[in-house]
């Protein structure tokens, strides 16, 4: 009820008005983890100790240098993208969200993180994502409501989660 509100909150200048596309709230988190030795073999005789200690370096580098890690959360977000516009959700809107995520400390860093430990290779993924599956395009547009057909009519939390998956899963394949 805007006559209850202080007279200095009455007077106000709309500028613009528009919702804002960064929603670190929304924060969506995938991992994987197995036993390293169950990683398998690699070319070049590489043992999956060599390999888990080498993602291991390459992720952290993307955590430090903000040129590997625009690339890196570059890669991220082919996987994402993928989801997102087969769901005709917006993928400009997902991506300045996690790119900003990716830098709210001052430095463009990965968004997706590594810890071999103990004999355990854990891979994860952590981003803000704000998804739909109910009104805009995601209903109306034939390809979008197959596409969610397909991924059985999941609800937004679960399309988040499929979404984070996908990218965690191009970033291993990007990064192996």
């Amino acid at each position: 009820n805007a006559d209850s509100l202080p007279d200095e909150w009455r007077d106000v200048e709309i500028i613009m008005s528009i919702l804002s596309n960064y929603t670190p709230d929304c924060l969506v988190r995938a991992w994987v983890q197995c036993p390293i030795k169950e990683l398998g073999e690699f070319a070049g005789n590489l043992s999956a100790e060599e390999f888990a200690e080498r993602f291991y370096t390459a992720v952290q580098i993307a955590k430090e240098d903000p040129y590997r890690a625009v690339t890196h959360n570059k890669g991220i977000f082919n996987g994402i993208d993928a989801v997102v516009l087969a769901t005709a959700n917006d993928f400009r809107a997902v991506e300045a969200c996690g790119h900003a995520y990716a830098a709210r400390n001052g430095s463009c860093s990965s968004l997706s993180d590594c810890k071999p430990d103990d004999g355990v290779f854990y891979f994860s993924l952590e981003l803000p994502l704000a998804l739909g599956t109910i009104g805009g395009l995601t209903t109306l547009h034939p390809m979008a409501k197959r596409s969610l057909e397909l991924l059985e009519n999941p609800s937004a939390e679960s399309l988040m989660m499929i979404t984070a998956s996908t990218g965690l899963a191009q970033n291993f394949a990007a990064i192996r």
